[in-house]
């Protein structure tokens, strides 16, 4: 990614914030986790689009752009926490396996370090009670 990409990302991620708190300034206290109690997770043609058709499409299936982005968020570690809970969900909707996820998770530990592979597997873990309870 070039500097100059990054300097534009991040400030239009500021300019973001910035103009949430000044419609709200609640917003800074947001709980995300209320956010997934609205959505917790996309329709099958809304991730097809997204994940498969729109991207790429004669690449990856859904379940294979998932079990990816679970593992980018995983090296993110515990700045993503909202995005992974979602990816995890997403995951299992779109046919991805407890273990698949796990060993994507797991993977990721060179590269994001014990601490953000823990952390994800404690999120995931999480998502996968409340995915039981709800059966």
């Amino acid at each position: 990614m070039s500097d100059a990409y990054t300097k534009l990302f991040s400030q239009m991620l500021a300019s973001g914030q910035e103009m949430a708190r000044a419609f709200n300034p609640g917003l800074e206290n947001l709980d995300t986790k209320a956010w997934e109690k609205m959505f917790p997770t996309m329709s099958a043609d809304m991730m097809e689009m997204w994940f498969g058709r729109t991207f790429n499409r004669e690449g990856l299936d859904a379940k294979t752009r998932l079990l990816l982005t679970i593992g980018a968020l995983t090296v993110q570690g515990a700045l993503a926490e909202p995005q992974l809970r979602l990816a995890v969900r997403h995951a299992l909707q779109a046919g991805a396996t407890q273990r698949e996820i796990a060993e994507t998770i797991w993977q990721m530990s060179m590269f994001g370090g014990m601490p953000a592979m823990q952390k994800a597997l404690e999120l995931a873990q999480s998502v996968f009670a409340e995915e039981d309870a709800e059966k």
